[in-house]
């Protein structure tokens, strides 16, 4: 078998990847039929239609014009509506509100809308894993490159997160492509390499923000190429002419991505006041980078919706509600990235990293000057993986594995030299290099199609994800249908309750459930909900109130607030259930302050049954992210109602019953 790739007919070669891209792509797509829409597609699908049919920048530019341009693209050219014109969201940009919109009101085709966007996504997906196998032949062969594109279609992550409408796999695309184009340049000094490089350059800036990393990469690869390159240097000038050219490329991309206009709302349509949060606040969020954004605001240098996006990024990476181990943080941990990488990578990948490393210390021993050669060769990857690796430790945006999706590729590519070894004639190398991609499928298998919930064993398996982490690395709202045919079939007529974090529809998926605390990014008022015994379905970012006001531990502060709030419950009952007594109530206080008050006490209580059920096992756990628990009117009343003794005994008894 070795022999038989390492060595194929011609022509075999690229059909063979072909294929394998083929079910990888078929295995992602299909998978997703039973998921509904996750958090961010509705609002980069409704801003890349925004994009093409009104040619207006005015939602979402924080995330990259160019996928959501991609990935809107069907839905354009379908006719699908977009919000009307007198929606008020338009005038303060709120992509949140007219992405509901735009989903679940005018009348399109949800089903076919999700389809369309996410099967164009994995263009990026095919793109990566070419360019995967590619830049893997060329360093260790065909055998290489297959053992490297083999577990590049079989990672979760990337089956995951390749067939939803998101920028994630598109900049992981860009990263390896654009740093690959650079060193093709700087090592034949070419014209046409030139061109290439800054026009992939050019649209990896409008790919997401995260290209500026790769202005660090490209110096640290110029300097790599001056002091260790073999061959005529680079010169200073041409090299200056090409930056500047790089630059230049990437200024006219951006501007034409954005209309050549500056304004980000387009004439003609609906008018806008401001973004969705204010330019002040903002820019003194950043910082010195403020002012530099204000200078050029000031002289129109780049488009509106382009600086704009830059600010949000910055300003929303300073302080970001992150989970991680049972641990709450705004300011992240160093620690995130390393164990997201080690929950959620698949034990095979692991194990092969971990022989590719001893093989290469071995080729090393072996030939005690190989390693300045190999390291020369693989510089554009060992760039990358330092460069975004100390991006990660240092970001506080500790919210998904998905953001370290770009350092993927790298550790694809270096599992190759396992390919290369075995053709040696190494067998118990080819035996643990079959066992290894054996174990992936099996991996991969196991938990299809909620890709987006896997964990290692390490982690205690998806079942035990939650505990670990949350949102993009588990939990972002992608399982409703699988909630709906579950009480289905289960619910026996009793009532169910819903706490999710995402942005379906409950409505859409005729899922009959009483809403407690949301978090979808909606602003709408929570309404006071009486408790009976039934079902209580609770996302597991919901469980663990990552982003709730009253995350984190359970304080005699919050106890006290609550008991208060809890006094006054009959009042929240009878405000709400009865108009002629919320007209008498509302004689001594505003009809604001009632709502305020019964929003803080959904709130509050919601966090309180959470720090119960956590300690409480599940009757189910639906796609690993919704934990339904089926509780009495006794446990009811301990967790929401008794006194702080009460609630603290259930909590003990329970994880008493339980050890």
């Amino acid at each position: 078998m070795i022999a038989f790739i390492s060595r194929p007919r011609p022509g075999l070669r690229w059909i063979a990847v072909g294929l394998l891209l083929a079910v990888h792509c078929t295995v992602a797509l299909t998978g997703k039929r039973a998921w509904s829409t996750t958090s961010d597609e509705v609002a980069h699908l409704v801003a890349g239609h925004a994009y093409w049919a009104l040619d207006d920048f005015r939602l979402q530019p924080e995330n990259g014009n160019l996928p959501q341009r991609w990935a809107a693209l069907p839905a354009w050219l379908s006719g699908l509506h977009l919000p009307p014109a007198d929606n008020p969201a338009w005038q303060v940009s709120d992509q949140w509100q007219l992405g509901h919109v735009y989903f679940y009101e005018v009348g399109n085709n949800l089903g076919q809308l999700l389809q369309r966007a996410r099967a164009m996504n994995l263009f990026w997906n095919v793109a990566c894993g070419v360019l995967v196998f590619a830049w893997t032949w060329r360093l260790f062969g065909t055998t290489g490159a297959f053992v490297a594109l083999g577990f590049f279609c079989l990672d979760p992550t990337f089956i995951a997160h390749g067939a939803l409408a998101t920028s994630d796999t598109c900049m992981t695309f860009f990263f390896l492509a654009s740093l690959g184009a650079w060193w093709r340049h700087l090592c034949d000094g070419g014209w046409h390499s030139g061109a290439l490089s800054a026009g992939v350059f050019a649209l990896a800036c409008v790919a997401k923000f995260s290209a500026v990393l790769l202005l660090p990469m490209f110096i640290l690869l110029l300097g790599v190429r001056v002091l260790c390159g073999s061959g005529p240097r680079p010169s200073a000038s041409r090299t200056l002419l090409s930056l500047l050219i790089h630059g230049a490329a990437a200024v006219i991309v951006i501007w034409a991505a954005f209309g050549f206009r500056y304004s980000a709302a387009a004439p003609g349509a609906p008018p806008m006041i401001q973004f969705i949060k204010d330019w002040p606040p903002m820019l003194a969020a950043i910082g010195w980078q403020g002012d530099v954004l204000k200078c050029l605001r000031a002289w129109h240098a780049l488009p509106e919706a382009f600086l704009f996006g830059y600010n949000h990024v910055l300003a929303f990476s300073h302080d970001r509600s992150a989970f991680l181990d049972g641990d709450f943080s705004v300011h992240g941990w160093v620690r995130f990235f390393p164990l997201a990488f080690l929950y959620k990578t698949p034990l095979a990948l692991l194990g092969a990293l971990a022989i590719a490393v001893l093989v290469t210390l071995g080729r090393w021993r072996a030939r005690p000057n190989a390693w300045r050669t190999d390291l020369y060769r693989v510089a554009p990857l060992i760039v990358l993986f330092v460069v975004y690796g100390v991006f990660s430790l240092t970001t506080h945006l500790n919210i998904g594995q998905r953001h370290i999706l770009p350092l993927y590729p790298v550790f694809f590519i270096f599992t190759g030299i396992l390919g290369w070894a075995s053709q040696a004639g190494r067998r118990s190398l080819q035996i643990a290099v079959a066992a290894l991609l054996a174990s992936a499928t099996l991996e991969v298998g196991a938990i299809h199609p909620h890709e987006l919930a896997f964990f290692n064993a390490i982690a205690g398996g998806p079942e035990n994800g939650h505990r670990h982490l949350v949102d993009s690395s588990l939990d972002w709202g992608q399982d409703l249908p699988g909630l709906k045919q579950w009480l289905d079939t289960n619910a026996d007529g009793q009532p169910a309750y819903l706490s999710y974090s995402g942005n379906g529809e409950p409505d859409y998926y005729h899922l009959h459930v009483r809403r407690l605390w949301f978090v979808n990014g909606l602003h709408v008022p929570q309404a006071y909900v009486s408790l009976e015994p039934g079902y209580y379905c609770i996302g597991a970012t919901m469980l663990e109130q990552v982003y709730s006001p009253a995350k984190g531990p359970w304080t005699l502060a919050f106890e006290k607030e609550y008991q208060d709030l809890h006094a006054i419950e009959p009042l929240f009952a009878a405000y709400t259930n009865n108009p002629q007594r919320r007209a008498e109530l509302e004689r001594d206080a505003s009809a604001e302050k009632w709502r305020r008050g019964i929003s803080r006490f959904e709130v509050l209580r919601l966090a309180r049954l959470c720090h119960y059920l956590r300690v409480r096992t599940a009757s189910a756990n639906i796609g690993y992210s919704i934990f339904v628990y089926r509780l009495s009117a006794e446990e009811i009343a301990a967790a929401t109602g008794g006194s702080l003794k009460d609630w603290s005994q259930l909590i003990e008894r329970t994880v008493s019953s339980h050890q």
